[in-house]
């Protein structure tokens, strides 16, 4: 996984697939606790999501939520987008189609907060 700091609140991560896709939210779990920020995920690379990856996603969006910062999904292929529909989570997470839409989501919610 690569992470780019984007700005002094954004990172993005663009996530690698399965075994490293697993490895890749843990670190985001440990990174993010540490120093909270907006995170966008590319799911580009992405071409299945399990249980466990969904728990992880799960748990990395209330970590995130519960410092005051937002998490936005791009990228995500249509297998993918297939199992957060079946599942209920295209409810409850932010979508958008790619990176650069991804940070105008971001940045234009914070300006609205300003």
């Amino acid at each position: 996984m690569s992470t780019q700091k984007w700005s002094d609140e954004i990172t993005v991560a663009e996530l690698g697939d399965d075994p490293s896709f697993s490895d890749d939210l843990v670190s985001l779990l440990d990174s993010t606790q540490a120093e909270p920020a907006d995170l966008v995920l590319n799911f580009a690379a992405v071409s299945f999501v399990n249980s466990s990856n969904v728990a992880k996603l799960l748990r990395l969006r209330k970590q995130i939520s519960s410092a005051g910062k937002r998490l936005v999904l791009c990228g995500v292929n249509t297998q993918v987008w297939g199992i957060f529909l079946v599942t209920g989570l295209d409810k409850i997470f932010d979508f958008t189609n790619d990176i650069s839409t991804a940070l105008t989501t971001l940045q234009v919610g914070k300006a609205e907060k300003d």
